[in-house]
């Protein structure tokens, strides 16, 4: 298993560095010691473009002799679980789940009695969208948005469907937002016409979610997402040309990267009613990580099963072993965190995975799946180059 390193190899720290150099803010986290601090700290246009679901593993075995790796200067880990809805905050905040307090899809939030879906900000069952002006999934964080704290212009680059959403409109904060459509040409489009927009300093948050989609629905070893690679390859070449004597620091990384797993992989909650009845709600969190909230006299029932019936697919940990460890950040906790990891985490080995369904919700189908703590899910390039001589 690969824990996050927040102790400077993160994607935490890496936002550090971004906070540092665009607004001297001081997020608790170190810098990343692999970037210029002074270049970041002079740069006019800091760009941020975050791949959805590209592992650093896939990048260096699939695409080696790809423009996107020939600039990899390093990896980083991802948060804890390594999924959207943890590391999307970390991006958008400059903090990882110990202080924001997202712990995956699916997180249940004690204060109001409900498993909520975090991104699409809706309640689990039934998917019922929730009125953010009685509750703001700011006010469930805890946290600003990172535009919030920094000194210069920041600007998101973010599909135009995702613009208006609750989620995405509360990080937003000072941040211009610069919705594109028309896929990758679009998206890049947009990146440029930021540089070209801003006066004085320039903060550029750019997000992909394609290769993440096509990864769940065909795998990330498929075909389509081997021709996706390449495409999106191709444009970021577009990119550097046009940025190319800009004065201009790109960095390229990603939230999380990818495992494939197959049918027989796949462990369902309804097949093990012993397991169920020890549970007081459904599975939370991911299904390469799931918290499980356990009656206090199951316990040992709970544990005795986990170990005897599903040890050859699952690690099990308590979850306060994990926060005591300093798997989800450093220093102070958000002050809701223990309720939002439940009492046991269950971390699939190889690639395993457990769901369990509602009413109403469609078994899990997908192929490219994350959320785990395996090397391909953990860690993510870190993209950096430099315009003015690329």
């Amino acid at each position: 298993m690969i824990f996050p390193d927040y102790h400077g190899g993160s994607i935490a720290n890496l936002m550090s560095s971004i906070a540092l150099a665009m607004g001297g803010w001081e997020t608790g986290y170190l810098p990343l010691g692999q970037l210029d601090a002074d270049r970041l700290g002079r740069v006019r246009n800091l760009v941020l473009l975050v791949v959805d679901g590209l592992g650093y593993r896939h990048l260096k075995e699939r695409a080696p002799e790809s423009v996107l790796f020939s600039h990899c200067i390093d990896s980083l880990t991802s948060v804890c679980p390594s999924t959207t809805a943890t590391a999307i905050p970390t991006f958008l905040s400059g903090l990882p789940p110990q202080q924001h307090g997202l712990t995956g899809w699916f997180t249940y939030f004690a204060e109001v009695g409900s498993i909520v879906t975090v991104l699409p900000y809706t309640t689990r069952l039934g998917r019922m969208p929730i009125d953010d002006r009685l509750l703001n999934p700011r006010q469930l964080s805890g946290v600003a948005p990172i535009y919030d704290r920094l000194a210069v212009q920041s600007h998101l680059v973010v599909p135009d469907w995702i613009t208006g959403t609750t989620f995405n409109r509360a990080f937003t904060g000072q941040g211009r937002l610069r919705p594109y459509r028309g896929g990758l040409q679009g998206m890049f489009k947009g990146i440029g016409g930021a540089v070209d927009a801003g006066k004085g300093r320039n903060f550029i948050y750019a997000y992909w979610p394609e290769f993440d989609s096509l990864s769940h629905e065909y795998g990330v070893a498929s075909t389509e997402v081997a021709a996706h690679l390449a495409a999106l390859d191709q444009a970021f070449a577009e990119l550097v040309a046009r940025l190319r004597g800009t004065d201009t620091q790109l960095l390229v990384t990603a939230d999380h990267g990818f495992v494939d797993t197959t049918p027989d992989r796949t462990l369902r909650l309804s097949a093990h009613p012993e397991l169920a009845e020890t549970l007081m709600m459904p599975l939370c969190g991911e299904p390469r990580l799931s918290f499980c909230y356990v009656h206090p006299d199951r316990a040992g029932q709970f544990e005795r099963y986990v170990t005897d019936r599903l040890g050859e697919a699952v690690t099990l940990c308590r979850s306060e072993q994990l926060l005591r460890e300093g798997r989800f950040g450093l220093g102070v906790a958000h002050p809701r965190l223990r309720d939002r990891i439940g009492h046991y985490a269950l971390i699939m080995k190889e690639n395993y995975i457990m769901t369990s369904e509602l009413p109403g919700e469609k078994p899990l189908s997908h192929i490219g799946v994350h959320g785990g703590l395996s090397p391909h899910e953990m860690y993510v390039p870190l993209i950096s180059l430099d315009c003015r001589a690329c």
